[in-house]
C-alpha cells in the first residue's frame, strides 16, 4: 500500500498555510487559478469559475483532483504550486466540522470500518466501487453532481457493467434518482459552512496533553508542542508513555486547513514516518483524530488532545477496568485536574503521584463494589462511564468482527497489509445472559491468538496454512504474493479465515472469533479510498 499517494496533497514541514485565508496563501492561491486553471475553467461574470466554485471538498480530495488535473489534462505544477492550491482551495472552498462528521474514517484510515451509504441507492451506485464516506466528504451543485456522473461513465465506462450495475439501468438511475439524492443531502450551499468559512484561524501554539489507544500495542498517554514556524503553519513535537512504559518521540511539520483540518507529518526517533489526520471540531482547544505509520495505515491510533492550561478535563483513565478483588494503579489523565477524586462508592483508593495533568491512584476493588461503568470525577470535572468495575468475563468479542488483510511483498512493490485485531471482554448485564444488548463493555484484555479454516471450503485449500500468521498481539501477517506452486493451480495466498482470540480471565477463558479475508494487493490506493 503506502502513503506515497500523499505526495504532493499534504505539506511536510515546509510550505504550510493556515485555514481561514492566510493572505499570502490566498494572493498565490487566486494567482494560480488564473494562471493554471483559468484556461478550461472560464470565469463567470460573477468571478465564480466553471466547475471549481461548484464544489467544496476536504484538502485530500483537492489534491486528488489537482493530480488528475497534471496526469489526465497536462496542467503543470511544481510541487510548492500543488500545496498552495490544496491550501487555497481547502480553505475557501472546504467543509465545516459538522460536515466531516461520521465519515472520518476514511480520512483517517481507520482499519475495520464497515462504510454504508444513508440509502441503498447510494450504496449501491457509489459505495460499490469506493467509500461512501469518499462521496460525503464532498459538496456540489445539482448541476456539478449530474456532471460528475458523467465523468465516470466517461472515464470508466465499465462501471454499467459491473456488479450492482448490469442489474438495473445504471445510467437511468445514476443520472436522476442518485442526483436528487445527492444534490439534497450534500448541497453546494450551507449554513455550516456560511457560519464557518471566514471565521478566524485558531491558533495553536503551546502544549497539548493528549491519550490514546494503539491496537496491539495498548493505551498511552502523552505531550504535544506546537511552535508557529514563521511559513503560516507548526513545527511539533511529541512524547508518548504507554502502560508498559514504552516511550516514543517523534517530531515534524503541521498544516491545518479550512481552519480545524489538522495534518501532520512526523518522523520518530525509531526511525518511522508518520501521519496524523485530527480536527479541532470546531472548539480550538481540542484535537482528535488518528495517527497512523505512513507506510502501513493498519498501524496506528486514537488521539484524544486537550490544550493544556484550558478549562479542566479529563481525557481518559487508563487501565479503564479492575476486578473484584483486585488492587491496580489507576491513572488520570488530563489537564487543569484539582480537587477531590471521586470514584464511586465503595472503591477504596489513595493517590500515588498528583500533577494538573495526570493523577495515580492505588485502587482497590472489593466484593462490595458495585459492578458496572462509573463516572470519575476530580474537583467539578468527571467523565461518564470511565473506569469499570466487574466480577467476571461473560463473553469475548474480537475486533473488528470482519475485515482484510493482503498478500504483497516477494519481490513486488506493493507491500503486504496486515490485520490488527483485540480482544474486548463483555460482562453480563442485569439480565444475566452474555451477548445480549445490555452487556457492559469492560474493555480491551490480553488474549492468546490463532486462526482457523473459516469453511468447508478454505478447509479443502488449507487456507490456515498458506495465507499467513497471527502474532502475540493479534497482529496478523500475511503471506507473499504471487503463484504458489504448493497450491492447487498453482494460486496465490489468499485465504478465508477465523480469527480466534482466547481471554484466560482467572482461569476461565473465553474466546472470541473475527472474520478475515486475506485477499489480493489494492493496486490503486488514493488518498481517499
Amino acid at each position: 500500500m503506502g502513503m506515497r499517494t500523499f505526495t504532493g496533497v499534504l505539506a511536510v514541514a515546509g510550505v504550510l498555510s493556515l485555514p481561514s485565508v492566510n493572505q499570502a496563501v490566498a494572493q498565490d492561491g487566486a494567482t494560480l487559478i488564473n494562471a493554471r486553471c483559468g484556461a478550461c475553467h472560464e470565469e463567470r461574470a460573477d468571478g465564480t469559475r466553471n466547475r471549481i466554485s461548484d464544489a467544496r471538498k476536504t484538502p485530500e480530495a483537492w489534491g486528488m483532483t489537482l493530480t488528475r488535473m497534471t496526469n489526465i489534462h497536462g496542467v503543470k505544477l511544481t510541487g510548492d504550486e500543488h500545496r498552495t492550491l490544496v491550501a487555497y482551495l481547502s480553505d475557501t472552498q472546504g467543509l465545516a466540522p459538522s460536515e466531516s462528521k461520521g465519515y472520518r474514517y476514511v480520512l483517517e484510515k481507520t482499519p475495520g470500518v464497515t462504510d454504508v451509504g444513508p440509502t441503498d441507492s447510494l450504496t449501491q451506485f457509489c459505495g460499490r466501487c469506493h467509500t461512501f464516506a469518499r462521496v460525503a466528504l464532498q459538496r456540489r451543485t445539482k448541476e456539478d453532481w449530474l456532471k460528475l456522473v458523467h465523468f465516470h461513465l466517461g472515464q470508466f465506462p465499465t462501471t454499467e457493467y459491473q456488479a450492482l450495475g448490469r442489474d438495473r439501468d445504471w445510467w437511468g438511475g445514476a443520472s436522476t434518482t442518485v442526483v436528487d439524492e445527492l444534490a439534497k443531502l450534500l448541497p453546494l450551499q450551507s449554513e455550516a459552512w456560511a457560519d464557518w468559512r471566514g471565521k478566524p484561524a485558531p491558533d495553536l501554539s503551546g502544549g497539548w496533553r493528549f491519550t490514546g489507544h494503539r491496537p496491539g500495542a495498548g493505551d498511552y498517554a502523552g505531550l504535544a508542542t506546537l511552535t508557529a514556524n514563521g511559513k503560516g503553519g507548526y513545527d511539533i513535537s511529541t512524547k508518548a508513555t504507554y502502560a508498559d512504559g514504552n516511550v516514543e518521540e517523534a517530531t515534524g511539520g503541521v498544516v491545518v486547513y479550512s481552519g480545524h483540518e489538522f495534518r501532520a507529518s512526523l518522523k520518530g526517533k525509531n526511525g518511522a514516518s508518520m501521519r496524523v489526520v485530527m480536527s479541532t471540531g470546531g472548539n480550538a482547544d481540542t484535537l482528535t483524530g488518528r495517527w497512523f505509520v505512513r507506510d502501513n495505515d493498519v498501524i496506528g491510533g486514537t488521539i484524544n488532545s486537550v490544550r493544556q492550561g484550558s478549562e479542566a478535563r479529563i481525557l481518559a483513565v487508563q487501565p479503564a477496568y479492575i476486578k473484584h478483588g483486585q488492587t491496580a494503579k489507576v491513572t488520570i489523565h488530563g489537564t487543569g485536574l484539582a480537587g477531590d477524586v471521586s470514584l464511586g462508592s465503595n472503591l477504596k483508593f489513595s493517590e500515588v503521584s498528583r500533577s494538573a495533568d495526570s493523577i495515580t491512584l492505588e485502587v482497590t476493588a472489593d466484593a462490595g463494589a458495585a459492578t458496572g461503568a462509573r463516572d470519575v470525577a476530580v474537583g467539578g470535572t468527571s467523565l461518564a462511564g470511565a473506569l469499570v468495575v466487574y466480577d467476571k468475563v461473560d463473553s469475548v468479542k474480537v475486533v473488528p468482527d470482519t475485515t482484510i488483510a493482503r498478500v504483497g511483498g516477494n519481490g513486488g512493490p506493493i507491500a503486504p497489509v496486515p490485520a490488527q485485531f483485540e480482544a474486548v471482554g463483555y460482562m453480563a448485564g442485569a439480565d444475566g445472559k452474555a451477548g445480549t444488548e445490555d452487556d457492559v463493555r469492560i474493555g480491551v484484555m490480553p488474549a492468546s491468538w490463532s486462526t482457523a479454516n473459516f469453511d468447508e471450503t478454505a478447509e479443502a485449500l488449507k487456507d490456515k496454512d498458506f495465507a499467513g500468521k497471527i502474532t502475540g498481539v493479534g497482529l496478523f501477517e500475511p503471506a507473499a504474493a504471487g503463484p504458489n506452486p504448493a497450491r492447487p493451480m498453482s494460486t496465490n495466498n489468499a485465504g478465508n479465515l477465523s480469527v480466534i482470540g482466547v481471554v484466560d480471565d482467572g482461569g476461565n477463558k473465553v474466546e472470541g472469533k473475527a472474520h478475515l479475508f486475506v485477499t489480493v494487493q489494492r493496486f490503486v490506493d488514493p488518498p481517499i479510498r
